[in-house]
C-alpha cells in the first residue's frame, strides 16, 4: 500500500488540521492563498515590535508627544478578536454575544463592579451601534491594539490631563482628546505606515527581510503537490506587486509566478469579493499595471491587480464548494468556497491546553456539581431549599484567572473559562478547517476527506434513554411513502462525502428494491 506523505500515527498536534465542517479534498479544484501571514508568517514578536514603534513615530509626526518614543512593544498584553470601545476606551474580550469576560481601560484591567457601571449586565450589543465598535482581528492588529492601550494610558495618567466625568476622554483646559479621536489618529497612522512607499514598514522589511520573515521550504512542496493531483492555484493579496514579487521572491525565487495559475496584487479585500474594482494586467518588468482593462482569459503565472471574484470563476469555471481559500483574516462570504483559517497562536494554544486541561476537567467537575444540586429541586422546594453554590462560584472564577494567565495577560485566544471568546465563534462560524499553518495540508493525501465530529444539543445530550422511558407515548407522524411526490431528500452533509452523485441515486435504487 502507497504511503501518504506522512503516516497518521507521524501527525502531531502541531501538524493537524481541525475540522468545524466536512471537506473531502478530492472534490477541491482550485486553492486560493492570502500571502502575509498566511504563506508569508512574520517572525513574532520582532515584526510587531517594528510595526509599533512605525505607528508611534508616525503619531509624534501627527502632533502626539514625543515621549511616545519610550514606549517599549509588550507581546504578551494583547491577543486577536478583542473589541476596542471607541466611546470609553476600553478593549473588551467578550463571547459570541456580546457578553464582557475581560475588560482592560489603559493598561488597567477592569473590576467586574468597573465594567457594570459602564456596560450593564456586563454586554455590549455591537449591532446597536456599529460605528463604536472596532474589531481588532487581524494579526496585523497586534501592534495597534497595544498602541491604543498605551496611548490612553498615558494620557489617563498625565497629571495635567482630567478625566472626563462622562469617561470618554481627558482634558486640559479648553483642549478635549476625546478616545475615539485617539482610536482614529491611530488608524490614519497605521494606514500611513502600510502604505507602500520608501518611508514606510513595507520597504523597511524588504531590507531587512530576514529578520522578519520566515522562509518555509514547505512553500514549494505544498504547492506543486496541489498541482501535481491536478488542482489550480491562486495567490490573493492586498499588497502592491513592488511588495509581493520582494517577498515571494524570498520565499520562492524568480519563477515564483510558476507556482500559481493566476496571483492577484492590489486586491482590496474584502472588496474583491463583491464588485472588485477594474481588472488590469501586471507588466513584471515595470511593476505597474498596463493601460486598459484586461477581458477573457488568463495565461498561466500571470499577475493582475484589482479585479473580483466574479473573474476568478470567468478565469477558471470555478463553481464555489470547488474552491478553497486559505488565509488569516476571513470573511463572510468568500467565492461561496471552503475556507481553511491559519491560526498561527493555536500552536501555543495546543501546549498550554495540554499542560493546564486538569484546570479545565475541574471546572466541568465544579459546573456539574452545581447542576446536580438544582436538578434535585422541584416545583415545590421551598426557599430554604436553595443551595449554596457560593463555593464553586470562587474556584471557577480562581481556576478561570490562573488558566488566563498561563496563556497571556488577556488570557487564551480561545475561551475563557468555560466559555469560548468571540475569535473562537469566528473561526466556528467562517472556517471549515482550521490550523496553525497551511502548510499543514502537506501532511494529508489529495483525497483525504475531513470528517466533521457530530454535536448534540442541550435537549440530546441532557436526556437519557431512561428519563425517555418515564415520558408519555407520542402518537408518531405517519411515515411517508418514498414514492410520495416528495421524492428522496439527502442530507445537505453529503456534499463533501467521498461519493459521487451516481454513488447516492444508486444506494436510493437498491433501497427501494428491498422494499
Amino acid at each position: 500500500m502507497a504511503r501518504s506523505a506522512k503516516e497518521p500515527s507521524e501527525r502531531n498536534a502541531f501538524q493537524r488540521v481541525f475540522v468545524n465542517r466536512s471537506v473531502c479534498l478530492e472534490k477541491i479544484r482550485f486553492y486560493g492563498f492570502d500571502m502575509d501571514y498566511t504563506l508569508a508568517m512574520y517572525r513574532s514578536p520582532d515584526f510587531e515590535d517594528l510595526l509599533y514603534r512605525q505607528i508611534l513615530e508616525r503619531m509624534i509626526f501627527m502632533g502626539y508627544p514625543e515621549q511616545l518614543r519610550n514606549f517599549n512593544y509588550d507581546p504578551t498584553f494583547a491577543i486577536r478578536g478583542l473589541w476596542f470601545d471607541q466611546k470609553y476606551g476600553n478593549l473588551l474580550k467578550v463571547d459570541g454575544f456580546g457578553n464582557i469576560l475581560v475588560g482592560v481601560h489603559g493598561l488597567h484591567f477592569l473590576k467586574p463592579a468597573e465594567i457594570k457601571s459602564m456596560y450593564p449586565g456586563k454586554f455590549l450589543a455591537m449591532n446597536a451601534d456599529p460605528e463604536r465598535v472596532v474589531i481588532m482581528n487581524s494579526l496585523f492588529n497586534m501592534a495597534d491594539t497595544y498602541a491604543l492601550a498605551t496611548l490612553i494610558d498615558y494620557f489617563d495618567n498625565k497629571s495635567e490631563y482630567k478625566r472626563k466625568d462622562d469617561r470618554t476622554g481627558v482634558q486640559l483646559d479648553n483642549i478635549t482628546i476625546s478616545y475615539k479621536s485617539i482610536a482614529q489618529d491611530t488608524h490614519s497612522a497605521v494606514s500611513y505606515v502600510h502604505q507602500d512607499n520608501e518611508s514606510t514598514l513595507k520597504n523597511y522589511v524588504l531590507k531587512n527581510i530576514q529578520k522578519y520573515i520566515i522562509k518555509d521550504p514547505r512553500i514549494t512542496i505544498l504547492l506543486r503537490q496541489l498541482q501535481k493531483h491536478g488542482a489550480k492555484t491562486f495567490l490573493l493579496t492586498n499588497s502592491s506587486y513592488y511588495y509581493t514579487n520582494g517577498v515571494m521572491k524570498y520565499l520562492i525565487g524568480d519563477s515564483w509566478t510558476s507556482y500559481f495559475d493566476v496571483t492577484f496584487v492590489d486586491a482590496k479585500k474584502p472588496l474583491w469579493f463583491a464588485q472588485g474594482t477594474a481588472l488590469r494586467q501586471v507588466d513584471p518588468a515595470t511593476g505597474t499595471p498596463k493601460l486598459g482593462i484586461h477581458h477573457g482569459p488568463a495565461t498561466k503565472g500571470q499577475v493582475f491587480a484589482g479585479g473580483n471574484s466574479d473573474v476568478l470563476r470567468n478565469m477558471f469555471m470555478a463553481q464555489g464548494k470547488n474552491v478553497m481559500y486559505i488565509g488569516d483574516h476571513l470573511f463572510g462570504d468568500v467565492l461561496k468556497s471552503k475556507k481553511t483559517k491559519v491560526v498561527p497562536e493555536l500552536g501555543q494554544e495546543i501546549s498550554i491546553w495540554a499542560d493546564r486541561h486538569a484546570h479545565f476537567e475541574k471546572l466541568v467537575s465544579l459546573s456539574k456539581e452545581m447542576e446536580e444540586l438544582y436538578s434535585q429541586l422541584g416545583v415545590e422546594s421551598e426557599i430554604s431549599c436553595k443551595p449554596d453554590i457560593q463555593s464553586n462560584l470562587k474556584q471557577i472564577r480562581e481556576i478561570t484567572q490562573e488558566m488566563d494567565q498561563s496563556y497571556s495577560k488577556m488570557g487564551s485566544l480561545f475561551r475563557s473559562g468555560s466559555r469560548t471568546t468571540f475569535f473562537a465563534t469566528q473561526v466556528e462560524r467562517f472556517a471549515d478547517l482550521y490550523s496553525s499553518s497551511c502548510y499543514n495540508l502537506i501532511y494529508y493525501p489529495q483525497f483525504y476527506f475531513f470528517r466533521a465530529a457530530m454535536t448534540l444539543m442541550p435537549h440530546e445530550s441532557t436526556v437519557d434513554h431512561v428519563s425517555r422511558k418515564m415520558q408519555p407515548k407520542v402518537p408518531s407522524l405517519p411515515s411517508q411513502s418514498p414514492n410520495s411526490s416528495n421524492g428522496w431528500t439527502y442530507c445537505h452533509e453529503e456534499d463533501d462525502a467521498p461519493i459521487s452523485e451516481e454513488g447516492v441515486i444508486q444506494l436510493a435504487d437498491n433501497s427501494k428494491k428491498s422494499e
